[in-house]
């Protein structure tokens, strides 16, 4: 076994043609993974040089009064993006370079997009769309490009404008939350007016019940008052008549008053000098010697004077009683102003009645004493004198108290009774005033009160409209009370003023993009070329096997020398060698020559020349014992491996049968043993793979040890019949 690896090495190394084509073998496998790994080291970062055509028909709609043009703005916003090539240009130019592969893709702004997106305000919103079209027989990736920009385009637009029209709501809450908050008093105000209202709606029932009989009661009253108005006006119109005829009669009574003040005066002066010329007369005849027979005369002369007296003081009492009588009418027309003061006047002119009588009676007796002087005269002298004497007593008497008479009607009665008349004129006057501006207003009062009986039903039927709503308005009010309290035990208002006040900038911030994503990376790997070098480089190592079980024979001249187990384990030494040089190649360019950023790369070297050995072990084992038939079961595997394997795309994505057979691959640990090495290691997911790979590397030993000699006798004929073709080697 030993000898035929060493005799393989010398013949490498002294022949050099054998050296250059060994070298080829080692050197194409890592020019197969580098050039891929370099291919695709970070695609993703060209897209700006994928031609998409931008077609804006928008014509812009007036949303609210104001001019809006999204698509407009759209090709603003697009003109500073750089992810893709976007182009500007009209739909027939973008259609034909779309078929002729100059573009990508087109994307079509329609003429009514912006009106479609204006219908968020109305009744009725429509979706505004936008047209998309790609070329997917370019290139299977770039459609996935085009397709991400168009929705990104459509995102963009999306979140734009519902930042927009959330920020408008959001002012809107802001301006609500501001105006609650200032009105948050008034609203607790309300709330304690409605629980009022509800405590005191049986008393407003009452009220009503009240106001309606309080109405009923009034109509009765604004019914009689208008059956009244004639009769006040019958009234109004009588009482003017008598304070006219009152009027009259006081005019005619000072008048009368007026012309008669001065004959009584006139009177009294008279009934004075009587009463003088008595007492002078009895002063005279007392103490003379008299003679009876001129008595008689004596007698008739005082008789005559006593007589006059009489009859002035008799005119005097008359003129007072008709003073009275006019006292009391005043009194009458005035009771409330003139009760005091005419109570007065009439004591006055009572107590002047009375001294008239007085005087008219003390003038009587005088008169009466005369009256005996003839009587005495005839029958005692002596009485006569006593009785002149008495007389002359009682006449002195009646002269001072008609002398004080005098000067009380001059000073007292006189005036008092032509005051009152003067006042009561006036107080008629008044009265006629008055009387005359109620009879001017009762056609006003009569309207008045057909207003008010009109204004009264109105009130009265509203009164009558409450009552009958009251249940309502009651069950109402009820409802309301308890949905407040019920609210306030949910709820507080000043929770949602705070709720409602907002930052609109912010919250359109956020509504154009709610949702940030925080990416955390576990194992991060910087680009797509470093995520594809784990496949591309186990990829490479089996290629490099099939390379060399392509060139190189797994058989040796002279076998007859040496037993199938020895040619099989000394030849594997030889590719082992062989394919540890690629790995080693391939691995460490990845490293060092594309700058793989590998977490591991001790472990990823080692975990390369493990996976070498597995892979050639398995591959040449197939070749070994079958020969040009192990080629192509190498190839097939191969094959199934590129697909199954999960190198490239997730196993759960692929067809059902890929997913049953990935687990018998090979391929399937070897990625994920050098993404370990690559992104992290997870050590318990590198000992699965390793297990594995071990038990896939020892059937392949097993497999050939034990079964080469058997198989290799009885497929020499085959082999030896295949190779008269002259096209097998």
């Amino acid at each position: 076994m030993l000898h035929i690896f060493k005799k393989d090495l010398k013949n490498i190394s002294t022949n050099w043609a054998a050296a250059i084509i060994v070298g080829g073998l080692v050197l194409l496998p890592s020019l197969y993974a580098w050039l891929n790994i370099a291919a695709m080291w970070n695609p993703y970062s060209h897209t700006d040089q994928i031609p998409v055509g931008v077609v804006n028909e928008d014509k812009g709609a007036v949303v609210r009064e104001q001019h809006i043009n999204i698509g407009k703005e759209l090709v603003a916003e697009l003109r500073g993006n750089k992810d893709l090539n976007w182009d500007f240009t009209n739909r027939n130019k973008a259609m034909k370079r779309l078929r002729n592969g100059d573009y990508f893709a087109v994307i079509v702004v329609p003429e009514n997009f912006s009106e479609k997106l204006g219908t968020v305000v109305s009744g009725h919103p429509k979706k505004a769309k936008m047209e998309y079209y790609v070329n997917e027989k370019i290139n299977s990736i770039s459609p996935k490009i085009t397709q991400k920009g168009a929705s990104m385009i459509v995102e963009q637009v999306s979140s734009k404008f519902i930042a927009t029209v959330n920020g408008v709501i959001f002012e809107l809450f802001n301006e609500i939350g501001i105006e609650l908050q200032k009105e948050l008093p008034d609203i607790k105000r309300f709330e304690q007016y409605v629980f009022t209202l509800e405590k005191e709606l049986p008393a407003i029932n009452k009220l009503i019940d009240d106001s309606l009989q309080d109405a009923s009661t009034a109509e009765d009253m604004i019914y009689k008052a208008q059956r009244m108005i004639p009769e006040a006006r019958r009234l109004t119109s009588d009482g003017l008549d008598t304070i006219n005829r009152t009027a009259a009669f006081l005019s005619d009574a000072e008048k009368k008053l007026r012309e008669t003040a001065p004959q009584i005066n006139a009177d009294l002066q008279k009934v004075q000098k009587a009463a003088a010329d008595i007492n002078e007369f009895l002063g005279k005849v007392q103490g003379k010697e008299i003679d009876l027979s001129k008595g008689y005369q004596i007698n008739n002369q005082l008789q005559s004077q006593l007589n006059e007296a009489i009859g002035t003081l008799d005119t005097i009492q008359a003129v007072l009683a008709e003073a009275k009588s006019m006292n009391g009418s005043l009194q009458n027309q005035d009771a409330e102003q003139n009760e005091v003061q005419g109570q007065s006047n009439l004591a006055q002119i009572d107590q002047a009645i009375q001294k008239t009588n007085q005087l008219k009676s003390d003038l009587q007796q005088v008169q009466g004493k005369a009256s005996e002087i003839n009587e005495l005269l005839e029958s005692k002298k002596k009485e006569f004198n006593d009785t002149l004497a008495s007389l002359q007593q009682m006449a002195g008497n009646t002269s001072v108290k008609i002398d004080a008479f005098a000067r009380e009607y001059k000073e007292n009665i006189e005036p008092t009774v032509i005051n009152e008349i003067t006042k009561a004129q006036k107080t008629l006057s008044g009265a006629r005033d008055m009387l005359a501006k109620v009879q001017t207003s009762l056609p006003e009062v009569e309207k008045v009160l057909e207003r008010t009986e009109k204004d009264l039903q109105k009130g009265k039927n509203a009164l009558e409209y409450a009552h009958g709503e009251f249940p309502y308005v009651n069950d109402k009010v009820h409802d309301l009370a308890d949905k407040i309290r019920t609210l306030q035990g949910e709820t507080n208002l000043n929770d949602i003023v705070q709720l409602l006040l907002n930052d609109p900038n912010a919250e359109r911030s956020f509504f154009e993009e709610p949702v940030q994503l925080n990416e955390n990376k576990l194992f991060p790997i910087q680009n797509y070329g470093t995520g594809m070098t784990p496949f591309y480089t186990v990829l490479s190592i089996w290629v490099g096997a099939l390379l060399l079980i392509s060139l190189l024979s797994t058989d040796i001249r002279n076998h007859e020398e040496y037993s199938g187990r020895q040619v099989y384990f000394g030849r594997l030494l030889t590719f082992l060698s062989i394919g540890f040089l690629q790995t080693l190649i391939v691995v460490g360019g990845d490293l060092l020559i594309l700058g793989v950023p590998a977490r591991h790369p001790f472990w990823m070297i080692l975990f390369g020349l493990f996976i070498s050995l597995v892979f050639m072990l398995i591959v040449y084992t197939l070749v070994s014992v079958f020969g040009n038939i192990g080629k192509a079961l190498a190839i097939v595997m191969l094959v199934l491996q590129i697909a199954g394997s999960g190198g490239t795309y997730p196993v759960v994505l692929l067809p059902e049968f890929f997913q049953v057979i990935s687990p018998l691959l090979p391929f399937t640990y070897a990625v994920d043993l050098i993404r370990e090495s690559v992104g992290g290691i997870v050590w318990q997911s590198v000992l699965r793979d390793l297990l594995f790979l071990a038990l896939f590397g020892l059937a392949a030993l097993l497999f050939g040890t034990f079964l080469k000699g058997p198989v290799n006798s009885k497929t020499r004929a085959f082999l030896e019949k295949s190779k008269e073709a002259d096209i097998f080697h």
